[in-house]
């Protein structure tokens, strides 16, 4: 999975002269937290957080005036409150490769250059969230089946024998590594009888297979 087909196009970036004022409130009417700031080449000099808006305004309790208040915002610029250089990432690179660099750097999301740095788009922690829910399938609700099983080559293949003898129609399929085991978590979609869901789930219960498993109603 690439970036480039996960990221939001067509990104509202401002310019360094950008008024802390025109910031604040494109956050608010674009329902966004972090905005690009690029030069008149379109490439990425900077980036303003809601972080950074919230903490050059003034506060509630500040004794300013109500003009001076307006002059503040007015007079300071995205470019005296933005990150400089702020970290990017190609479009051709991977998702994950994304998610780790956010979540190593505790950064919430990323703006994406082509190969002349110029930007085309960005990607966030909200568009890594919506990835999560496509590929789980949660929105089609069904059962959700979690395993802690063996990290021996074929060490999957019962489980999706006994589904397949189950007639379970597989939704999603996913694996992580711990402790020298293999979690994995497989949604099938609704079963015709919940009992079938039932049945199944405690025949891998007795093979000592099953860690846990739940039901999710369907959104679609």
């Amino acid at each position: 999975m690439l970036v480039v087909d996960w990221m939001t196009p067509n990104v509202v970036a401002v310019k360094p002269g950008t008024s802390l004022l025109k910031c604040r409130n494109l956050l608010k009417e674009k329902n966004i937290r972090r905005l690009p700031v690029v030069d008149d080449a379109n490439k990425v000099v900077g980036i303003v957080s809601d972080r950074d808006v919230r903490g050059a305004s003034p506060s509630k309790a500040t004794t300013l005036e109500v003009h001076e208040m307006q002059y503040l915002l007015a007079e300071l610029k995205a470019k005296d409150i933005m990150t400089p250089r702020p970290l990017t990432v190609k479009p051709d690179a991977t998702v994950e490769e994304a998610a780790l660099l956010m979540l190593d750097r505790k950064i919430g999301g990323l703006p994406v250059v082509n190969d002349e740095g110029t930007l085309v788009g960005i990607i966030t922690d909200q568009d890594l969230f919506k990835l999560l829910v496509e590929i789980t399938g949660v929105r089609q609700g069904g059962v959700q089946l979690n395993f802690v099983i063996s990290d021996a080559p074929g060490s999957m293949r019962v489980l999706f024998d006994t589904l397949r003898e189950r007639r379970a129609r597989i939704l999603s399929v996913l694996t992580a590594y711990q402790d020298g085991k293999r979690n994995v978590s497989i949604r099938i979609r609704k079963m015709d009888d919940p009992q079938s869901e039932e049945e199944l789930a405690r025949h891998f219960q007795d093979m000592g297979l099953l860690s846990s498993w739940s039901r999710t109603p369907g959104q679609e």
